[in-house]
């Protein structure tokens, strides 16, 4: 199909997620250390999104948010996992954004990391809308790189050269800077799990060049463990050995979605494609590496308090970027708060699919230059395990817990959270308490915010519910 039907046509769209990545990672966000010149195109060409709220300030529940298009008072899974361990999953009835597209006519693929049900539960991606996964399941598997197996649709692919590696130890470099995985036999047989599903979603693009697709990229990196094929091209500089690692990490995620981009532009479809790229959560704190961490290389704080695991903005605000050439304006930065859930009716919108059940707005608006059209939202809501936090207008909002005092700022204005104006804005705060009850529905197998353990461990079993403990499977 030539690219001047394409622009015609419903739009192709692409979420590119990485796994951690900070502000201080990208050029196009200040990174001045990693070179990361794909991502940073799409951004010259397309539009950087300062505002951007993830779904969760942890893995699980954000991408919980991301599909369902619910945010975390509403969404089926809100935490990694149970008390005791056990991992909860996205339950048949639930609609994901998957569903609503391939419905609607739309190719649908997952490669990377789903984290929303194990291979025993019932909700596996090709029970979710998609026709094709590789990757992982359980999310706390891809913590390893050079994984036992990674999964293809609902069938295991074996790397039995992977015997004996273990990725909570440090691995050794060879003097070009390629990996020695430790543990293994024959190292050099070893595939790199993001290797392996990168290489699975070209091959997926490439099969079909007419059909409109949702291409769901779920990259690993640059998580934990910081393990990677080649240390290049920081292979020489003088920093400890895991800051190699996680910039060439960066670096190899960047290459990848170059590698995306190109495939569509062979086949003259990225005119007509939404990329969207993004983070998970907010930037995770590596104080490791001697007397400089990661935080202070890297910058990977950007301006705003917290990180990754808790319910300040640094937990949430993620670097976020929109590369569509037929629509959007290159070299474009828009502050307009937005979060993850707004991915379904933006989806919706788009396809010409009808909308289910939804926390979200389309964006569509902001994408094409009439943000005075951006449909006005009263909150966003956020809750993990005790905590609680809301973005309303201009205010962020966070308590720690129910019994703690409720904290107010100004969202862009503080961006240290520094000046709490709980007390001179009491109507505000009344508002935000009252959102805090209003906007959550309860969920048996996460306990509320503030509730004892003892008393959610009742409620399980006067319904007669055991949870597993399905962490390692």
């Amino acid at each position: 199909m030539s690219e001047n039907n394409q622009t015609n046509a419903r739009p192709n769209i692409i979420w590119i997620m990485a796994d951690d990545m900070s502000w201080g990672d990208l050029g196009c966000f200040g990174s001045e250390l990693i070179e990361t010149p794909n991502i940073d195109r799409l951004a010259t060409e397309g539009m950087r999104f300062t505002c951007c709220y993830s779904g969760s300030t942890v893995c699980a529940p954000s991408r919980s948010s991301l599909m369902q298009g619910l945010h975390q008072g509403h969404a089926t899974v809100r935490n990694n996992a149970a008390p005791g361990g056990y991992r909860h999953c996205l339950q048949p009835e639930d609609t994901t954004v998957a569903e609503v597209l391939s419905g609607a006519g739309y190719r649908c693929g997952l490669f990377g990391k789903w984290g929303l049900s194990l291979w025993d539960q019932p909700t596996v991606p090709t029970n979710k809308g998609f026709d094709s996964f590789c990757g992982y399941l359980n999310q706390r598997r891809a913590h390893n790189y050079y994984p036992p197996y990674l999964w293809r649709d609902t069938d295991r692919i074996w790397f039995p050269q992977h015997e004996g590696h273990d990725h909570s130890q440090p691995n050794e470099y060879d003097a070009d800077g390629n990996i020695i995985p430790n543990g293994m036999a024959e190292p050099g047989a070893a595939r790199y799990s993001f290797d392996v599903y990168t290489e699975a979603s070209e091959e997926w693009l490439r099969a079909d060049a007419e059909q409109p697709f949702f291409l769901y990229l779920a990259y690993t990196t640059p998580h934990q463990a910081f393990e990677v094929p080649s240390l290049q091209p920081y292979a020489d500089r003088d920093w400890p050995t895991t800051h190699k690692a996680y910039a060439a990490m960066v670096t190899r995620t960047d290459a990848a979605v170059g590698r995306v981009m190109a495939i569509l532009e062979e086949q003259g479809r990225a005119d007509n494609t939404l990329v969207i790229f993004t983070s998970d959560n907010g930037y995770s704190h590596k104080g490791v590496g001697g007397d400089i961490t990661f935080d202070d290389r890297f910058n990977h704080h950007g301006p705003w308090k917290g990180e990754k695991g808790n319910l300040n903005q640094g937990g949430l605000r993620v670097p976020t970027i929109a590369h569509w050439p037929a629509v959007l304006e290159g070299g474009r930065t828009c502050n307009h708060p937005w979060a993850y859930w707004d991915l379904m009716p933006t989806a919706a919108e788009l396809s010409g699919a009808e909308c289910p059940r939804t926390d979200g707005t389309s964006i569509v608006p902001l994408l094409t230059n009439h943000s005075t059209e951006y449909a006005h939202r009263d909150y966003f809501y956020w809750e993990h395990g005790n905590a609680q936090a809301v973005r309303m207008e201009q205010w962020w909002a966070t308590r720690p817990h129910p019994d703690k005092p409720l904290e107010l700022y100004e969202a862009d204005a503080d961006p240290m959270q520094e000046r709490d104006l709980a007390k001179a804005m009491p109507d505000i705060a009344a508002r935000v308490e009252e959102i805090m009850v209003e906007a959550r529905e309860p969920n048996i197998y996460f306990p509320a915010p503030g509730q004892p353990h003892d008393e959610w461990q009742a409620e399980l079993d006067r319904r007669g519910i055991e949870l597993p403990v399905n962490v390692d499977v």
